[in-house]
């Protein structure tokens, strides 16, 4: 399976526990069972800044109470590459977006713009399959690693990109500047602002994503689907229209 295992999941380094909230979504909604979140990174290189930032991400929502499950786009094919997609790992990555509630994407910036890795990731996968939805309805947190000064290209094409796959990119994200100069040699990332920067994004995601969850398939329910669909409202048992009824009976 295309997942990477994480290592030292309950090792915070950085973390300074005691400004650190175990449950940073708690009075919002119901925290059981955990949010599920799927991360993916941008880069394939054996110390992949983007991997790491991830990683660090990951450590942080289990820390916050959430599942999470990390893609590896290392055997993924081009699109169309394989007729209808048929390859495991597509199979697998659209199976772990339909698991999701949430999903973390971080991509290195590359000629000013996310990488190719990045985005094929995106690529593969449909807004609507089979009349299931692997993306929409979702939260996601956006973040960008940088090899030179702070910039926000990368972050600011995945934020369009979550639009497009109609996703609730949530408020916060991430830019790590001279990101190889914030790990050490256990490639574990140093406490800095950019760190906090990433705890305060996961604790917004966890935030979002409980408090959307009782709300994730009204907010995907579209007019049009439901027209193509030949789907009628039930004007019976519809909250809107005995609402609008209620109304206009005062």
């Amino acid at each position: 399976m295309p997942l990477r295992t994480l290592s030292d999941p309950d090792h915070l380094p950085a973390l300074d526990r005691r400004y650190a909230l175990d449950r940073p979504a708690l009075g919002l909604g119901a925290g059981d069972p955990p949010p599920r979140i799927l991360l993916l990174y941008g880069s394939l290189r054996e110390r992949s800044y983007s991997r790491l930032c991830v990683e660090e991400a990951a450590r942080l929502l289990q820390f916050f109470g959430c599942e999470t499950r990390i893609f590896d786009p290392a055997t993924l094919p081009l699109p169309d590459q394989v007729t209808g997609d048929d390859h495991p790992a597509v199979h697998e990555l659209r199976e772990l977006s339909m698991w999701s509630e949430g999903h973390v994407w971080c991509s290195p910036e590359r000629h000013g713009q996310i990488t190719g890795i990045m985005k094929l990731q995106v690529d593969h996968l449909p807004l609507s399959m089979g009349g299931m939805r692997p993306t929409q309805g979702r939260t996601l947190a956006v973040m960008q690693v940088s090899a030179g000064s702070q910039s926000f290209n990368s972050v600011n094409t995945l934020r369009v990109l979550g639009r497009w796959m109609r996703m609730v990119t949530i408020p916060n994200q991430s830019s790590v500047a001279k990101a190889f100069n914030e790990f050490d040699d256990a490639d574990r990332m140093k406490p800095s602002s950019y760190y906090d920067r990433i705890v305060d994004v996961m604790e917004e995601l966890v935030r979002f994503t409980v408090l959307l969850r009782p709300h994730a398939a009204q907010l995907v329910d579209r007019y049009s689907e439901r027209k193509e669909a030949g789907v009628p409202i039930d004007r019976a048992n519809d909250l809107s229209s005995i609402a609008t009824a209620a109304a206009q009976q005062r």
